[in-house]
């Protein structure tokens, strides 16, 4: 079954053993940031849940972290 981690602590998912990786935010808000405006918000996690569909759709054969712009 094919999955995607998203995850602020990279280095925690790859010991772990994941094999596709969408970096996040941080801890207690992994795809917002409280200080930004709602829209803001919205972007980030319409954006990060994109690159990890498309990231479930890419056959890999080691550990990868996908790149995120925002």
């Amino acid at each position: 079954m094919p999955i995607v981690q998203m995850a602020n602590l990279i280095p925690v998912a790859k010991t772990v053993g994941s094999n596709k990786m969408v970096p996040t935010i941080s801890i207690p808000y992994p795809l917002g940031d409280p200080s930004t405006s709602k829209d803001e918000q919205w972007k980030l996690r319409y954006y990060r849940v994109g690159v990890a569909l498309e990231a479930l759709t890419m056959d890999v054969k080691e550990q990868t972290v996908f790149k995120v712009r925002i």
